[in-house]
């Protein structure tokens, strides 16, 4: 079973190949052998030969500089020497005699993998490597698979549709996804729903936008504060509108049928955050004010303390994805005492002179070095001070570009709450009014 990987090198090509070609990580054990070769090209001098065809056809510096295949197998699957050749032929039928490529295998790691890296630039034509979908997940797998089969061996085969990397990460780390707040929000509309028309009623007075009708190919969804519709056979099983029109059929006879999600499908129960007791961001019992207040108000929002009786704006939940990072900007708030914008923007102001001077300060050090002396401690502790100053000018920066964000999001929470005050009131008078 081969799993291929490919990633775009965009700059330092001698990097990637004098990695590749460690011979720490290259040697075979079993037979003392270095596993490394070329495609139209000696290993030695891959690099020196990659960049002479970019010279040749003045294309030197091109934002693309070349592409790092991993193609690696199952523990046991095969021997390095096996892996080698397989990867050879992989590059052979990838780059044919078209392009530099550098071939070698590692042995370093339990599983025995190949790292193939070629140039971008056509060393008998000059054109440019097509990096496209097709080229990355067509050609390169499609020839993975072929030589698998050829060799007898294991084929990953595809199982069902494929997730964006974000969303999957997410789903691995236990947090909020926005498809997965969308299942959250069409399974309490089909709680209150009893007609397929009503689920979308339902989901409107959620702040949802509905796309469907005769003109209308596949049905989708916006959700408040989103500018992208989202379509609904996209949700997974359970959730295209055949499904969810059976699901109301069902609870006509089933009650408990349209509240419960589809066992088969990929619904995300919802979790709770809380805000730990002595953590940075506790300070319930300190008077807080100005930005430190407002962002204190917001991590409530994303982890209050108790369940909620009524929802959260779908904005807000999607933002609990990013607790994280909105706890460590209010820790930065709360260790400069920063209440304004204007001192946040001073902050910034002595954080990038702090970095400034200690950049300068390096500049002459390595200098010095270039001049034979030994200033390597000195370069390292001041790399060293510089990330933490850097880390908070970032976090500086992203405070200031949420501040509208956050202040819109509270905004939305109060409207609810205003929005739910006016219900009631209009339920208490429709009550009175019936016993007249």
């Amino acid at each position: 079973m081969a799993y291929d990987k490919i990633r775009v090198i965009h700059t330092r090509l001698d990097n990637s190949i004098r990695y590749m070609m460690n011979t720490e990580k290259t040697l075979d054990g079993s037979t003392g052998a270095v596993l490394v070769g070329g495609i139209n090209c000696q290993p030695e001098t891959a690099y020196r030969d990659m960049m002479q065809t970019k010279r040749r056809w003045d294309k030197e510096n091109r934002p693309i500089q070349g592409y790092h295949v991993i193609h690696s197998f199952a523990p046991g699957e095969v021997s390095p020497e096996q892996a080698q050749a397989i990867g050879m032929e992989l590059a052979r039928r990838l780059v044919g005699d078209r392009f530099e490529a550098v071939v070698s295998t590692h042995t370093d790691h339990a599983h025995v993998h190949c790292h193939i890296v070629f140039n971008s630039v056509s060393c008998t034509d000059g054109k440019m490597y097509r990096d496209n979908f097709k080229a990355y997940y067509g050609d390169i797998r499609g020839l993975s698979n072929d030589l698998s089969r050829e060799n007898n061996l294991s084929v990953i085969e595809p199982n069902g549709k494929a997730k964006h990397y974000a969303e999957w990460n997410a789903e691995k780390n236990g947090k909020p996804t926005v498809r997965g707040l969308i299942r959250q929000d069409i399974d309490a509309a089909l709680a209150e729903a009893f007609t397929l028309q009503s689920f979308f009623e339902a989901l409107q007075r959620r702040g949802y936008t509905i796309k469907r009708g005769a003109n209308v190919k596949h049905t989708a969804v916006k959700p408040p504060g989103s500018d992208r519709f989202v379509r609904l056979d996209s949700l997974g099983d359970g959730y295209t509108e055949t499904d969810i029109r059976d699901r109301l059929n069902r609870s006509r006879t089933e009650p408990e049928a349209a509240k419960a999600a589809p066992a088969s499908s990929t619904y995300i129960p919802k979790r709770r955050y809380k805000v730990k007791r002595g953590s940075p961001v506790y300070w319930e019992k300190r008077m807080l004010s100005g930005l430190r207040r407002l962002y204190l108000h917001y991590l409530y929002l994303l982890s209050p303390p108790r369940p909620r009786r009524r929802p959260t704006p779908f904005p807000v939940r999607a933002e609990v994805r990013k607790l994280d990072q909105y706890k460590r900007q209010f820790t930065l708030l709360q260790k400069y005492r920063i209440n304004s914008e204007s001192q946040l923007s001073m902050l910034a102001d002595a954080l990038q002179a702090d970095i400034d001077s200690l950049v300068v300060s390096r500049r002459e050090l390595y200098r010095r070095q270039r001049r034979g002396e030994d200033v390597s401690a000195e370069i390292k502790e001041i790399s060293l001070a510089l990330r933490p100053i850097r880390r908070e000018l970032k976090c500086c920066q992203q405070v200031a570009d949420r501040i509208p964000q956050i202040q819109e999001h509270i905004r939305l929470d109060r409207q609810s709450v205003e929005q739910e005050k006016v219900e009631k009131t209009r339920a208490k008078e429709r009550r009175h009014d019936l016993w007249k």
